[in-house]
Parts: C-alpha cells; sequence; structure tokens
C-alpha cells in the first residue's frame, strides 16, 4: 500500500491492512488519527502531556483489536473516541482525588502586555475558551468538544458517549449555555469591544 494512495482508504481498511502487517497502513492511520485523539484529549483534560498519555494509549489498544475488528460494527474513529473518552474520564476522576486545595486547579493568569497584535488577541481568546471549557462538567464539555471542536455529528455523539440524541443535545445546549454565561463578562477584555455580534 503506497504512502501516497492512503489517503482515500476508509479508517477500517487501513485497520486491516495494519493487521496483515502492512506498516504503510500503520503510518497512514497514525497521522490520520493521532492529531484528532489528541486534540479531543487536550480539550477535554486541559493539559498537553496528559493528553500526549493518553492519545498513546488509545492508539495501544487500537492496534491490539486490529486482529479481532469486525468490520461495519463501529466506526475506527468513534470507537477511538469513545476509548479517548474513557481514558480522560479515569484522568480526570484520579486528578479530582488528588487535588487538595482548589488554588490548584486556578488558571493562571495570562500577561495583559500592551499591544494590538491579532496573534495575542487569539491567543487570549482560545486561552479563555479552553478555561471556560475546564469549568463545564465533564460531559458537557466532551459533548460540545466533540460537537463545536472536533465536528462529530450528534449521531456520532451519542456513539461515543454511549447515550441517546436527546441527551447529546441536553448536553450541547446546556454547555454553551454555561459557556457563554462564564464569557460574557469578558467581551471587552477578549478585543470583542469593535465587534458587532
Amino acid at each position: 500500500m503506497a504512502s501516497d494512495t492512503t489517503d482515500e482508504v476508509p479508517d477500517e481498511d487501513l485497520l486491516a491492512a495494519y493487521a496483515r502487517g502492512e506498516t504503510a497502513a500503520t503510518r497512514a492511520l497514525t497521522l490520520r488519527l493521532v492529531p484528532r485523539v489528541m486534540g479531543y484529549a487536550s480539550r477535554l483534560l486541559g493539559d498537553r502531556a496528559e493528553a500526549e498519555d493518553v492519545a498513546q494509549e488509545a492508539m495501544l489498544r487500537l492496534w491490539r483489536a486490529a486482529a479481532k475488528w469486525r468490520a461495519g460494527e463501529a466506526q475506527v474513529s468513534t470507537w477511538l473516541y469513545r476509548v479517548v473518552a474513557n481514558l480522560c474520564t479515569d484522568r480526570l476522576r484520579a486528578r479530582q482525588r488528588r487535588r487538595t486545595e482548589a488554588l490548584e486547579a486556578a488558571p493562571e493568569v495570562a500577561d495583559r502586555a500592551a499591544g494590538g497584535d491579532a496573534g495575542l488577541i487569539e491567543a487570549d481568546r482560545a486561552a479563555a475558551l479552553e478555561a471556560a471549557l475546564r469549568e463545564l462538567p465533564d460531559r458537557q464539555r466532551q459533548a460540545v468538544v466533540l460537537r463545536h471542536l472536533e465536528g462529530l455529528s450528534n449521531a456520532e455523539i451519542a456513539e461515543v458517549m454511549e447515550i441517546g440524541l436527546e441527551a447529546v443535545e441536553s448536553l450541547i445546549c446546556r454547555g454553551k449555555r454555561t459557556l457563554v454565561a462564564l464569557l460574557a463578562g469578558r467581551r471587552d477584555d477578549l478585543g470583542y469591544e469593535d465587534d458587532e455580534g
């Protein structure tokens, strides 16, 4: 399997090729899936190093499952998102048990150096969104991240989270409402004072 031809090959076929020992499939599937699961884990955990560990463990589980993969039962990406969600939930629970002071959970204050550089404004906006996401309950954060940052459909989210469509819609709606409330007082300092919408 040539690496330039793997772009059009479905994840499931690449996983089957990996199970047959085709190294090009391993590389293609890794390059395709790792950035997505890293981003998802990073948003759920708020810690890039932990997200890297989760992504690595999730991919190891995928490789172990390859030989027994039953075609048509689940999409590879959906299965992988579910594994990442479960690993992140385990880490978040462990983090809660270890937490001794509420101060440890407080985000660092960003440097407010003067300057109108758009890159700094975007960085502030991204940091504010990440901080607000960390304030959401775990399930709401999961649903919002999967929908609005990872681009999954509600049906795919329902499969990943193992819940019904109505529950997905409710989690997303409540999560968005909470995010709006958390970020409402920050419009001016995030550079939205001149925006109309």
